[in-house]
């Protein structure tokens, strides 16, 4: 394949780095295989080596390869990539069901998937930020508990989760330990009557700062996701939920209305 650039084109290197997503996506290369050499793709082209590296920058940017130093350029291994079921519609409602993603679905993902689940916890005194005072009904800088989960699978980070709640709601609560709730903290809310019975999502990316970036591990060029849930029950805000994944590890599944005739294992 010779790539020439007609007016109006691409640069040579975009149209490179296209075609070989192309060939990525179709499944030519498969697995945490190593990719052509330079020279190879440069007579597979019709290119100069300078183009290649250009294509090849793209592609790590956008995580789907990696360089090994003194090893050569490699697929990513997307086997690291989760689906998690931000939301499961039910088939039959409980009482108690919450709309909160119980602690149970991600253990439940991760046996499914032949992972292995740790997570490390702590909780905070913290001042509200304006984003999170807005969705909790609380003024910017009121002391909200935060307690933060993160998140491993096979000892690869895997997402960062900080349940806000105001001071008020949690004082006199479990959810004032400095450990996680047997069973989530969903339920402490049941217990005290604070079961969260509608919700809503906000998904946005945005590149990772300094320390998130160096939790994360994640190469150059590669967002964060972001979901930030606000949880209500009948008497009004519960918590936000602010969980951010590795764009790169990460697929969000959300369940509507009856799924009860969807197609079996599908996801």
């Amino acid at each position: 394949m010779n790539i020439t650039r007609a007016p109006g084109q691409a640069p040579k290197y975009q149209r490179l780095a296209a075609d070989l997503r192309r060939r990525i996506a179709v499944g030519e290369w498969q697995g945490a295989i190593a990719l052509p050499v330079e020279a190879e793709l440069e007579a597979q082209y019709g290119v100069a080596r300078n183009t290649v590296r250009l294509a090849v920058d793209v592609l790590v940017n956008e995580g789907l390869l990696i360089r090994v130093q003194g090893k050569g350029t490699f697929l990513k291994d997307h086997h690291s990539v989760l689906d998690h079921h931000a939301y499961r519609s039910a088939t039959v409602l409980r009482p108690t069901d919450s709309l909160a993603a119980p602690s149970e679905v991600y253990a439940e993902e991760a046996q499914a998937a032949g992972r292995k689940l740790t997570a490390d916890f702590e909780m905070l005194i913290v001042r509200a930020r304006t984003d999170i005072a807005e969705r909790i009904g609380i003024r910017p800088g009121e002391a909200v508990v935060l307690r933060r989960m993160l998140r491993f699978m096979d000892s690869e980070p895997w997402s960062i989760e900080e349940s806000h709640y105001p001071a008020g709601l949690a004082a006199g609560t479990p959810l004032m330990n400095p450990e996680p709730v047997r069973g989530g903290d969903e339920v402490v809310l049941a217990a005290i009557g604070r079961t969260e019975i509608g919700a809503v999502d906000q998904l946005a990316a945005r590149m990772p700062g300094p320390e998130e970036a160096q939790w994360f591990q994640a190469g150059p060029g590669v967002p964060l996701m972001v979901q930030t849930r606000a949880t209500y029950d009948g008497r009004g805000p519960v918590r936000a939920i602010e969980t951010r994944y590795s764009g790169d590890r990460s697929r969000l599944l959300y369940g509507l209305g009856n799924l009860a005739a969807r197609v079996p294992g599908a996801r």
